[in-house]
């Protein structure tokens, strides 16, 4: 009975001892800055469910993070100050981790404070080139989406595949959020081997066309960074001005909500629409690479249930998952990595410093496929190409994809080298109308009377040159006595300025 007692034992311990080790009971405070405006593709209508569904996925699977207990508190944000000040309001009760904001002027001075106080931050926003700088006040930031400097990758590949040199970077600014600048920004940013100008416009004037279309006549390529009302008045124009013959190529960038294209975007159902189909036939568009795995098929299912279930009615399109959707859904599952890692190693959840590193540069499996996470903490980022591949339905589909972990582009079907190939422009013929040997009457003509003419301007340029040398020199020898008065008041005035300094 003691032999079978004792390998009763063995056996328990044997299975049962590695979950107790890899298991690790935690409560973390986790803070959430997400907007209740439902104009934002960010709000808290529609990501919080998947914040909260990565949050229960992790504890009804059972493994490894499942002792982990996230004690979730949503707080709105206003793209302005409002995450800050809430932060700084809970100075006594810090939070273990803070996911978001979204907005770059909000998750500067958020990302700051918690950078000071040693709090992780990981956002699917705060794009901007700006927080790639993790040497200091944005060192505990953690961007769970790709950059608008990833993002500028994909235009860069294409720039040295086609020798592409100049573009105009074209794009609406509002002056309060700016996210259409802060998406130019990375491409400026990142692309300084190339002759890049920019162009804004604001959202409410309307625009100086005669302006734009010059500035696009001057440039090979056209990146487009504005809403698809703008956009369709543009192509319009540069249509009728015939820019869209092939001696221009365009594009524009729509991250985050690309839905739209290969649906008829260029479609307003008034007298316009067959000229802006033809327009469009020029137009296309960088989005964010879109995957899918059947735990994704599942994830949209139950995120598509709680919004109805909620009753949003001000909440247009609030069941679409977009990429601020499934980032902050894998937010959870990246901090309970490095959490369970560091806690491993001895430390605790207060170590923010070493858990942020450890969310950086590696690789897991997100609730749409692989996420990689490069050094500097900054998501490797993978876009489409879409192109209009049927000019007569007008209708868009994706042509290549660009992966950023390891900088490789994909061709599909679709892709079509001769659409992304400049003409070269064609200085104008001059017509000639007579190829033979001989001279007609009407050319010999015209010889002996330019014979006449040019002997005339001849004489004429002679007697002229004589005169105008004897009132040159005169002039010289009457000028050469203040010369040097000019040079001496020169020098004194440039004496006493420097005196004077």
């Amino acid at each position: 009975a003691t032999c079978a007692l004792a390998l009763c034992l063995y056996f328990w311990m044997l299975f049962f001892s590695p979950v107790m080790t890899n298991t690790i009971t935690e409560d973390i405070e986790v803070l959430v800055f997400l907007p209740k405006n439902n104009s934002y593709l960010f709000s808290h209508t529609r990501v919080a469910p998947a914040i909260l569904y990565a949050q229960q996925r992790l504890k009804a699977e059972g493994g490894q993070y499942s002792g982990f207990h996230f004690n979730i508190q949503f707080e709105n944000s206003d793209c302005v100050n409002n995450a800050f000040l809430t932060l700084v309001d809970r100075c006594g009760q810090k939070p273990d981790l803070i996911l978001g904001p979204v907005c770059e002027y909000e998750a500067a001075s958020t990302v700051r404070l918690a950078s000071h106080w040693n709090i992780p931050v990981i956002s699917a926003g705060a794009l901007a080139a700006g927080f790639s700088d993790k040497s200091t006040e944005y060192s505990h930031l953690t961007r769970i989406a790709p950059s608008y400097v990833k993002m500028a990758e994909t235009f860069t590949a294409i720039f040295e595949h086609f020798t592409w040199k100049r573009a105009l970077l074209l794009y609406e600014d509002d002056a309060q959020e700016r996210n259409c600048y802060f998406t130019l920004e990375g491409i400026y940013h990142l692309m300084t081997d190339f002759n890049f100008n920019s162009l804004a416009v604001s959202p409410d004037n309307r625009p100086d066309m005669d302006d734009i279309l010059q500035r696009i006549y001057e440039n090979e390529v056209v990146i487009m960074c504005m809403g698809a009302d703008r956009i369709r008045d543009i192509m319009l124009a540069a249509h009728r001005q015939q820019l869209t013959n092939g001696n221009h190529l365009f594009f524009n960038v729509e991250l985050f909500n690309s839905s739209s294209y290969g649906n008829g975007s260029w479609r307003r159902g008034d007298k316009y629409d067959n000229e802006a189909r033809q327009a469009y036939t020029s137009l296309n568009t960088v989005t964010l690479l879109r995957t899918t795995k059947p735990e994704f098929e599942n994830f949209t299912l139950e995120m598509k249930k709680s919004v109805e279930k909620a009753r949003f009615p001000d909440c247009k399109d609030c069941e679409s998952i977009n990429m601020f959707v499934e980032g902050f859904h894998d937010a959870i599952l990246l901090y309970a990595i490095a959490l369970h890692e560091a806690m491993k190693n001895g430390f605790t959840k207060k170590n923010g410093s070493e858990i942020t590193l450890r969310m950086w540069n590696r690789t897991f499996e997100g609730i749409a496929g692989q996420v990689s996470m490069d050094v500097n903490g900054d998501r490797n980022g993978d876009f489409s190409l879409m192109s209009m591949t049927n000019a007569e339905e007008g209708t868009y589909e994706v042509v290549a994809n660009y992966f950023g972990a390891n900088g490789t582009f994909q061709l599909l079907p679709g892709f079509n080298i001769d659409h992304f190939t400049l003409k070269v422009r064609q200085p104008p013929i001059t017509e000639i109308q007579d190829k033979s040997c001989g001279l007609g009457v009407s050319a010999l003509t015209g010889v002996i009377v330019g014979a006449v003419l040019g002997t005339a301007m001849l004489i004429a340029f002679y007697f002229f040159r004589k005169n105008y040398r004897i009132t040159i020199e005169r002039r010289r020898h009457s000028e050469e006595c203040d010369i040097g008065k000019h040079r001496q008041l020169r020098e004194d005035s440039i004496r006493s300025n420097f005196s004077a300094a």
